[in-house]
């Protein structure tokens, strides 16, 4: 299997991680609101009125997990150097969050109901999940 489709495997199942961590947090009260939800929810209205109310959530969660697929195919197409070092997936996933975080939820109009705090916590903490996902935090035969 290629190194970039077994990245973008691996993006699609970090991204599923990052859905527990969130989940857990939602119901441990220290979250109110995931981002792909919220941002669903105040940007892509067309796309959730094409699908049932019922099942809004799973469109929500699909198009969660084929970001990080995306994410994960972006991280398999960095030089091998880079992606064996140990700290190159959380770093990755830091700069993802800090990406959506400084500048695409900016210009998406989001800021004003942007998570805070404890909040924002949690969502660095899953997207350092989501890369250490990516890189497997193992060493791997030579390329």
């Amino acid at each position: 299997m290629s190194t970039t489709l077994h990245a973008v495997f691996r993006g699609i199942v970090g991204a599923m991680v990052m859905t527990g961590v969130r989940v857990f947090a939602k119901d441990a009260g220290l979250i109110r609101e995931d981002p792909p939800r919220r941002l669903t929810r105040k940007r892509a209205r067309g796309l959730l009125k094409a699908v049932p109310r019922r099942r809004s959530g799973v469109m929500v969660e699909l198009v969660h997990w084929a970001m990080g697929g995306a994410f994960g195919a972006v991280f398999g197409m960095l030089p091998a150097r880079i992606r064996r070092r140990p700290w190159s997936g959380p770093a990755f996933g830091l700069a993802v969050w800090v990406g959506f975080d400084g500048a695409v939820a900016p210009l998406l109009g989001l800021e004003r109901n942007w998570p805070k705090g404890r909040e924002r916590l949690v969502f660095l903490v899953d997207h350092l999940l989501f890369g250490l996902v990516l890189n497997e935090m193992r060493s791997r035969p030579h390329e």
